[in-house]
């Protein structure tokens, strides 16, 4: 851990200082720490689709998200309810891979698949389509207009915000377990569906898993955010 701390750029703290921030502000906070629900409910609907259905998913303006769903079998609904965190930290960990690699432009266009797979399939309600088409021109501004160096640092802002707000989420969802475990989401789902491992459990287990990603994440790739090449992307 230590090693981490000596070798993080000032640049890097400072954008991930910068994320935590942001997803406080009232309104705009709430606006950009949807690109991390977004990934968390996408996470679900293709789990969802190896043997089940997704009827949609509603994205709300208080960062909440709904997946409508079915599966016809018990391990179906095991690993689709296991998806949603695991993919938001993932993802985390793959950005700042990603931008370790200098590889910014592979990253806009995966967070731009998940917009468009959404827009065609899955999300019908208004705030949800706002958010995907405002979210998705900003992404194509990107890929047609943006520097090298303007895409590395706001890849880098939105690589820090689904960083933190995994964590976040991860954080929120074991409090919430102990708390009032029946309201915990995903955790109390697994509870239902193993009956024998509490919804404090899966908490716990969701909040490690995506301290595991993101310490992971900061390992591959911040240790390379001091220096960036923008001749590479």
């Amino acid at each position: 851990m230590r090693a981490i701390f000596n070798k993080l750029s000032g640049k890097s703290f400072l954008f991930l200082l910068l994320a935590f921030v942001l997803i406080q502000v009232p309104v705009l906070g709430n606006y950009v720490s949807m690109i991390d629900t977004l990934i968390h409910e996408s996470g679900h609907a293709i789990i969802s689709l190896l043997g089940g259905k997704v009827d949609q998913i509603s994205l709300f303006s208080n960062t909440e998200g709904v997946t409508v769903s079915s599966q016809s079998t018990w391990i179906g609904a095991f690993f689709t309810s296991l998806a949603g965190y695991f993919t938001s930290s993932l993802l985390a960990f793959i950005a700042f891979w990603l931008i370790g690699k200098r590889k910014y432009k592979i990253m806009i266009l995966i967070l731009l698949t998940f917009i468009v797979l959404n827009i065609i399939f899955w999300v019908r309600n208004l705030y949800g389509l706002f958010w995907l088409i405002s979210f998705g021109v900003i992404f194509l501004f990107l890929l047609a207009k943006g520097s090298k160096r303007f895409n590395y640092h706001l890849v880098l802002l939105f690589a820090s915000i689904i960083m933190v707000d995994s964590v976040k989420s991860g954080f929120d969802v074991m409090y919430i377990s102990f708390l009032t475990p029946i309201y915990s989401g995903d955790a109390a789902n697994l509870a239902h569906l193993t009956e024998f491992i509490p919804a404090q459990v899966w908490g716990i287990y969701f909040f490690l898993q995506s301290l595991w990603f993101c310490f992971f994440g900061l390992k591959k790739g911040i240790f390379k955010l001091a220096n960036p090449d923008y001749s590479k992307d």
